[in-house]
């Protein structure tokens, strides 16, 4: 059975929370609902290419590297 990627969201959650105070008003402002938002930090469900542009722009990261925010695997704990 092939293992799912699981990624750290922890600094895109302190970005948003940085910018847009909620995470709450950063789902409405990428038009997407809290619980839909909720599920992809959580790793249920992936952010789409067009949901990473649209938060790359929102929160102003597009002169920094993405990776730290929507690619650090999470590290397994043994």
């Amino acid at each position: 059975m092939e293992n799912k990627p699981v990624f750290d969201y922890s600094k895109l959650r302190g970005r948003i929370i940085e910018k847009f105070g909620t995470l709450k008003a950063f789902a409405q402002a990428m038009h997407m609902s809290a619980p839909s938002l909720t599920n992809k930090l959580a790793g249920q469900t992936y952010f789409s290419q067009a949901d990473i542009i649209k938060a790359i722009d929102l929160l102003c990261i597009e002169n920094e590297p993405v990776t730290p925010y929507f690619f650090t695997l999470k590290v397994k704990k043994t």
